[in-house]
């Protein structure tokens, strides 16, 4: 399993990378969890853009899924064949309407089901294409959800937006791999069931035991090495800063 960072910035993209989007691939399949601002054309210096599979939403905020109206764009007006066959894109209920609304669509326009086969993410487990996932919703001011990606014996966890909460620490048990949003700076931002700061990151990655952490969703008004160092104070293991275009073998 590989997993590649497409974009790690919080918010809105950095002048060193676009917003959240990470591709995971094995056995030749593609799936890409997240899609904010300014991936799309990231993704593109990694994976060709319909050789994409499918596709997990953790939340529909613009930061994690508003370039899915621009990959619409691609598919639906695909002037080189035609137009693709539809990929599964899991995601919050109302996903559709959602993304319809940011293209300026009505939201019972049908046009991005045409290419995109929605389906409505609830806690549980799955299986897409090789990997089995497992999903639960985290603590965020709207519905969102954190993955556990299996593939094999190996597994990555993606903590999407979240404050503390115990469900990241279940999907986190044991990971290879921990993917952990780091908005907040430790004594700055005390917003309870916003984000997490560097700190309850690794304080996260502790308690689940995970075996490596790296830090993602730092916005640009953050400093990243705040963040990275108050992490270590709380986990001893591993931790690293997410930047855009790292590659992971698991």
């Amino acid at each position: 399993m590989k997993l590649t960072v497409v974009g790690c910035s919080g918010s809105f993209p950095s002048a060193d990378s676009a917003c959240s989007s990470y591709l995971v691939e094995a056995d030749g399949f593609r799936l890409l969890l997240d899609m904010g601002n300014g991936a799309l054309g990231e993704l593109q210096r990694h994976c060709g853009l319909y050789d994409l599979d499918a596709v997990l939403l953790s939340h529909l905020h613009a930061d994690h899924c508003v370039d899915m109206c621009g990959y619409f764009v691609a598919r639906y007006y695909r002037y080189d064949g035609g137009m693709p066959d539809p990929i599964p894109v899991y995601g919050p209920e109302g996903t559709e309407a959602r993304l319809a609304t940011a293209y300026g669509e009505e939201p019972d326009d049908k046009s991005m089901s045409e290419v995109f086969d929605f389906r409505t993410l609830t806690p549980g487990t799955f299986g897409i294409g090789p990997f089995t996932v497992r999903t639960d919703r985290v603590s965020h001011p709207v519905e969102a959800f954190a993955f556990r990606v299996e593939h094999g014996d190996r597994s990555l966890t993606y903590s999407g937006d979240t404050g503390p909460c115990d469900s990241l620490l279940g999907l986190a048990d044991g990971t290879d791999l921990f993917l952990c949003e780091s908005s907040f700076t430790y004594g700055k931002e005390d917003v309870p069931g916003l984000h997490l700061n560097g700190r309850e990151a690794g304080e996260h990655a502790a308690r689940a035991g995970v075996q490596r952490l790296v830090l993602t969703h730092i916005p640009p008004w953050t400093d990243p090495q705040v963040s990275l160092a108050d992490a270590r104070t709380t986990y001893a293991g591993p931790v690293e800063l997410a930047r855009a275009g790292a590659i992971y073998e698991l």
